[in-house]
């Protein structure tokens, strides 16, 4: 049986676009589950350079029992992906990432390497980058070819599970109008090619912007419209597996869940854990919110366009626009209303979610603004991320 560096099988992959299979799948879904995904570069700890060995890290991994199913690869060999698991809990999930962090860092480190965790790197060079050599990446290799190559970005991914296929579609096609204030939050890749790019997520404009079905898809409005939608993709040719739906916000095939993708990883373990909270009473809300038929009609994709270049341009230091008052207001704003509207599902659910004042956009910059160089920058947050998502005290045997 072929399998990739995830451990998904070409039969499986297939099985995973029966869309019969999957609508059974959700409507016996668990609602509110949890599961995290986080993602590192793999850098030189001297030299902050990326390194090549996403294989000998995630080889290691597989010697470790609690590791084993936790790490995965994400197409390039100077990456590795985390996974807490299902959970039943936000604070179950918080416990299993917290022993899989500390696991990862101790084999890293032990190989000589370090783990950093901003959505792009501030100076590698895409035309160095490996892609994984499996079965799977050699095929999106040779699909996307520059696409492929370009990639070298690192981010936040949330499941929340949700029980009902049409369910699931409907809480999708609301949080679309939602995520431009997650990204908003979360930006923290100002820098690439040696420069501040004046974004706050650069990596938004190199993932969202380059691959194919990616970035903000419109409302589907039904489970029979997003079924029909991807039967035409697979009867076209046009996929082959459900991973290459890369949509910022999706129904996973495999678990059951909704699925959060827009965030910019984040050096701080907290905030990590504070923004993914913050995703989960989105997706709890909405579900809850549609179930006593107060879902509004979903924002079009013009209207979602213009915030979202506004979080990916100046984060939550600019101005997003509130389009039931037709006025632009501050994107802090949007992010107390976020809060209002989701009291009810956090209290439920025992979320509380320390949101940082400063997203890592802003941090790097006013760092840079101070006199800071990039690679001084780049160091810190290195160590920043060391410091925070396993923090002194944290076993890592």
């Amino acid at each position: 049986m072929v399998t990739d560096s995830g451990g998904r099988s070409d039969a499986e992959a297939a099985g995973h676009l029966d869309l019969g299979r999957v609508r059974e799948l959700f409507d016996a879904s668990t609602d509110f589950t949890i599961g995290l995904e986080e993602e590192f570069a793999i850098v030189d700890p001297e030299s902050l350079e990326l390194r090549h060995r996403f294989e000998d890290l995630y080889a290691a991994c597989q010697q470790d029992e609690r590791l084993a199913q936790s790490a995965a690869g994400e197409l390039i060999a100077s990456e590795i992906e985390i996974r807490s698991g299902r959970a039943e809990t936000f604070a179950a999930a918080m416990d299993l990432q917290r022993e899989h962090r500390a696991r990862l860092f101790a084999l890293a480190e032990g190989m000589g390497l370090a783990l950093a965790a901003t959505g792009t790197h501030p100076w590698a060079s895409y035309l160095d980058q490996r892609i994984i050599d499996t079965p799977h990446y050699a095929r999106l290799r040779g699909e996307l070819r520059w696409v492929a190559q370009r990639n070298n970005t690192w981010s936040l991914h949330v499941h929340v599970g949700v029980r009902g296929a049409d369910r699931a579609v409907a809480v999708c096609d609301h949080l679309r109008g939602v995520l431009p204030v997650f990204l908003a939050l979360s930006a923290n890749s100002p820098f690439l090619d040696g420069h501040d790019t004046g974004l706050s997520s650069v990596r938004t404009e190199i993932f969202t912007r380059t691959f194919p079905r990616c970035g903000i898809h419109e409302p589907f409005g039904s489970w029979e419209a997003y079924r029909d939608f991807i039967e035409l993709l697979v009867r076209t040719n046009s996929i082959v597996e459900a991973t290459q739906l890369w949509w910022s916000v999706r129904p996973h095939h495999t678990f059951g869940t909704v699925e959060v993708r827009i965030c910019d990883a984040q050096t701080g373990g907290e905030e990590s854990f504070a923004l993914a909270a913050l995703m989960t009473a989105c997706v709890a809300q909405s579900a809850l919110d549609y179930d006593e038929g107060l879902l509004p009609e979903p924002l079009g994709q013009r209207e979602i366009e213009e915030n979202l270049w506004r979080a990916i341009r100046r984060g939550t230091e600019g101005m997003m626009i509130d389009f039931g008052r037709g006025e632009e207001r501050p994107a802090l704003e949007a992010v107390e209303r976020l809060l209002e509207w989701t009291a009810p599902a956090r209290q439920s659910l025992g979320l509380d979610p320390a949101l940082p004042e400063l997203n890592g956009a802003r941090r790097a910059r006013r760092a840079l603004d101070a006199g800071a160089s990039i690679e001084e920058i780049y160091r810190e947050a290195v160590a920043e991320t060391r410091r925070t998502y396993v923090p002194e005290g944290v076993s890592t045997k």
